[in-house]
């Protein structure tokens, strides 16, 4: 078990329930349906990828290797790119702030976070030998 990645997964679940019900009900007045929508997306993407995190920290356990440390870490960085870059254009643009669109060209280098720490889960798991 990777012990460290447990406890970000945990933070940043709790940090998603957080957000998901502030954006169910504190930006349904402020932002615009596309807004919402692209903010529900953050937060379900940053779900998806806690429980990946926990996953690799589990994995850790039995199949210990730099190949799921990497993993780890950018399903962390993917987050934080990904879900991030969503959540700050949402709530810039509610704020009229509409100079940093721009953000939204980042929001690609977290899913491509996200493929490739899926894949050194995979790669992993192929080159562990019992």
């Amino acid at each position: 078990m990777h012990k460290g990645f447990l406890i970000i997964a945990a933070m940043l679940g709790a940090l998603a329930v957080i957000l998901g019900a502030f954006g169910a009900h504190g930006l349904k007045a402020l932002a615009s349906e596309q807004q919402l929508l692209s903010y529900d997306t953050a937060v379900k993407y940053q779900f998806y990828h806690v429980f990946a995190l926990a996953l690799t920290g589990m994995l850790y356990q039995s199949f210990p290797s730099k190949w799921l440390l990497i993993a780890g870490r950018l399903f962390i960085a993917g987050i934080v790119v990904f879900s991030g870059s969503l959540y700050l254009l949402t709530l810039l643009g509610i704020n009229g702030y509409h100079q940093f669109n721009w953000l939204g060209a980042i929001t690609p280098i977290g899913g491509v976070l996200f493929v490739l720490a899926w894949i050194m889960i995979g790669f992993s798991l192929f080159r562990h030998k019992p």
